[in-house]
This record gives C-alpha cells, sequence and structure tokens, in this order.
C-alpha cells in the first residue's frame, strides 16, 4: 500500500514539473516574435496602417477624399495598399484589382 501511494506521488510531482517547465517557455519569447492575434475568430492577420498608406496613396489625387475613402476600403478588404501615388496596382494582386463599383468601374486607386 504504501509502495502504491509513493508511486502515485511520484507520478503526481512528475505531472508538475512538466506543466511548470512549458509555462516558462512561453514567458521567454520576445514580443518582437511573438504573432498579433486579433479578433474572436483568433486567426493571425497582418496589421497595416490603411489611413496613412491612403493618405499617402491619395496625397496628389485631385479628389483627395473620395480617394481616401475607396482606398481605405480596399486596405481593409485586401490588406493592402500598392506603393507610390498612381499605377502599380497589381502589387496587390487579383483583389485589389478586380474589385469594381456599382458602376463597373475600377474602386482601389
Amino acid at each position: 500500500m504504501a509502495v502504491r501511494l509513493l508511486l502515485a506521488l511520484m507520478v503526481l510531482l512528475l505531472g508538475l514539473a512538466e506543466v511548470s517547465s512549458d509555462l516558462k517557455i512561453d514567458t521567454q519569447i520576445p514580443k518582437s516574435v511573438q504573432l498579433g492575434v486579433r479578433g474572436g475568430n483568433r486567426r493571425l492577420m497582418q496589421d497595416i496602417d490603411c489611413g496613412g498608406l491612403c493618405k499617402q496613396r491619395c496625397s496628389l489625387h485631385s479628389r483627395p477624399n473620395l480617394c481616401s475613402r475607396a482606398c481605405g476600403t480596399c486596405c481593409v478588404r485586401c490588406k493592402c495598399v500598392p506603393p507610390g501615388t498612381s499605377g502599380n496596382r497589381e502589387v496587390c494582386g487579383t483583389c485589389y484589382t478586380d474589385m469594381t463599383t456599382h458602376g463597373n468601374k475600377t474602386k482601389c486607386p
């Protein structure tokens, strides 16, 4: 009976030692390496500054407010804003290039 009790105690202590060592591993990961998790569905997503990127993209546009609004919509949906103030739309892929308005015109600037 004493042998069984001693064996059960050893198994319990060994299990606790493994759990406590796992906690140390999680706390040693630097913040710069950890990926951001956003939203309730817990998917990994790339965070980009749509406002700043669209402001730069639409800075030379003839209608900057309209451009910024359309660019913001495209940025949120496609997670991309092309570099420069015009052109380079193919850098963001088909999501950005194929999005159209109700009038069947290209939406993303």
